[in-house]
């Protein structure tokens, strides 16, 4: 082959990578384009119905439930954060690790767990009527947990690590030089964390907050057992128990301009910040050394979001599971279960993965600003709330069997009925435009850190862009791949809203199990698919705190 004929292939194989993006990218838009064309067309009279009753109280409620959440996660995600960065105690180096506990906790089993533990004849009513001398919920109790009040809380406590996790890292990149600096200027210790290094830190309390704010919106379990209407849960039960479509496609499209809303907030909350980090290589923040009772306050301080965030719902999982197993033994719907929630997330994560090498590698072959734009459209569905993805894949399922349905009459005289909806493929459909954005970003970070120069090199030994790619990038980037691949994997196995939606009939997973046993209140029924759910949730806790140990080393 003529070094001309070889060029011209090399440009092809680019081409048709990045003809496979755009379609990654349509396949991602195509639930979002068929929910803006059914918002805008709707029923006669829908919208302003929908204005002038529903939307009102949940858009309130959403707002005030975002604001509660966002303040209270930045609250002690950053004061969590300074506190083990800028100070060495005893049990320093298990905080840092445990602050990420409540990751593994998704908020409905939050919720589920408080309701129970809570309760007016649960444990800890019952410990406190105990030491005040009632003998009765008649006589005394606490405030009800069913209140917005008790669903800001407790989503605060569970979410505070997505803003843990940025200012942390935040802190630790700041100059030692910088912390001087201000000390020789006669700023106390404690004034340099408002002065100095909160400021510098905003960009990633902006970043972090609103992650927080988008799980919050993700949320349906947590906000309708405690009362709480948000948008999410409008549209929920807008499709489910009224079966109008159109209704939820225009609630789905308020919370998705909500969402917009958020990411430029986010975006204009870090856009000026350039000065956060330096380029120079400058000495290290060193924390500094207190005393031994000092050591002890601040461990107690830094230990009571894990106690209410993770130690407390998973010791009372671990508890109601043990009486449940002690009572009845293993329920026979729990291997059933089991293995729809696995092989579910199996399949989403295998396709999630395949289809974030291609957006990932594209960017690599052919970087440009077509590429980009294919990037970003692929990578919306993280932004967007599951139930916003599975009332838009709804709608492009439905069409899409009505057509074949439609067609097959037409041509040969049968019916083909649903084909798509109400089976796997929906939720798999949900899953990777949900959790596209973890693979893609993984594997692509996996990949710039492979040297240029190797591409160069293996093409000057004759190898094809796709050869290289199989025995270059691929091997290099294995372990990229394997950690996007467990964190989709842990989050299609958590996520609840788009597999309450989409679901096939008659399949449970361990979400939506606990959503029902939960809904009817039998809460130890339930414990053990939540402590399993818990268990697997784990599993990207400890990827990350291994990745922290290596960045605070270096």
């Amino acid at each position: 082959m003529t070094s001309a004929a070889r060029s011209r292939h090399r440009r092809s194989t680019g081409s048709r990578w990045l003809v496979c993006t755009g379609a990654v990218a349509c396949f991602v838009m195509l639930p979002f384009l068929a929910l803006l064309l059914q918002a805008v067309q709707g029923s006669a009279g829908l919208w302003s119905h929908l204005v002038s009753t529903v939307l009102p109280v949940a858009l309130m409620d959403t707002i005030i439930l975002l604001s509660g959440v966002g303040l209270i996660a930045a609250i002690i995600g950053t004061t969590t954060a300074w506190l083990v960065t800028a100070y060495t105690f005893q049990g320093r180096r298990v905080l840092e690790w445990a602050l990420l506990l409540p990751l593994a906790v998704p908020t409905y089993i939050i919720a589920y767990a408080y309701l129970d533990i809570l309760h007016p004849i649960g444990p800890v009513q019952g410990a406190v009527r105990w030491l005040l001398g009632y003998s009765s919920p008649r006589e005394f109790r606490l405030p009800d947990l069913r209140s917005m009040t008790g669903c800001i809380v407790l989503l605060g406590f569970v979410l505070y690590p997505y803003v843990y996790i940025p200012v942390r890292a935040m802190f630790l990149t700041q100059s030692a030089n910088l912390i001087e600096a201000a000390r020789t200027l006669g700023v106390s210790r404690r004034a340099i964390f408002w002065r100095v290094a909160l400021p510098l830190a905003r960009p990633a309390v902006a970043v972090g907050v609103s992650l927080a704010l988008m799980e919050t919106l993700n949320d349906i379990g947590a906000s309708e057992f405690l009362g709480v209407r948000t948008l999410t849960v409008s549209i929920y039960t807008t499709w489910v128990t009224r079966s109008d479509l159109p209704g939820a496609a225009q609630i789905a499209l308020a919370l998705l301009a909500m969402v917009v809303a958020l990411v430029a907030w986010e975006r204009w909350g870090r856009g000026k910040q350039r000065y956060a980090s330096s380029a120079q290589r400058n000495r290290a923040f060193e924390p500094r050394r207190v005393s031994s009772a000092t050591g002890l306050l601040l461990f107690i301080a830094g230990l009571l979001p894990i106690l209410v965030g993770f130690a407390a719902p998973a010791a009372y999982l671990v508890v109601a599971a043990w009486k449940r197993v002690e009572f009845a033994g293993f329920s026979s719907r729990f291997l059933f279960e089991a293995a729809n929630t696995i092989g579910l997330a199996a399949a989403a994560t295998a396709m999630t993965v395949v289809f974030g090498l291609l957006v990932a590698y594209a960017g690599r072959l052919r970087p440009g600003l077509l590429t980009f734009w294919f990037h970003r459209l692929s990578t919306l569905g993280y932004a967007a709330p599951g139930t916003v993805v599975a009332i838009g894949i709804l709608i492009v399922l439905g069409t899409f069997d009505r057509f074949v349905d439609h067609t097959a009459i037409a041509w040969f005289g049968i019916s083909t009925g649903l084909l798509t909806m109400g089976s796997s493929a929906a939720l798999l459909y949900a899953y990777t435009v949900r959790f596209l954005a973890i693979s893609a970003g993984g594997i692509e970070a996996g990949l710039s850190r492979i040297p240029l120069s190797f591409d160069h090199a293996a093409r000057t030994l004759g190898q094809s862009k796709v050869g290289t790619f199989r025995y270059v990038h691929l091997p290099l980037s294995k372990a990229a791949i394997t950690a996007a691949g467990l964190l989709v994997f842990v989050d299609c196995v958590k996520e609840l809203p788009a597999t309450l939606l989409l679901r096939p009939l008659n399949v449970e997973t361990f979400a939506t199990h606990l959503y029902g046993e939960a809904a009817r209140g039998t809460y130890e029924e339930a414990s053990i698919a939540a402590l399993a759910i818990v268990a697997i949730g784990i599993l990207p806790v400890i990827l990350l705190s291994r990745m922290g140990r290596v960045s605070s080393r270096a």
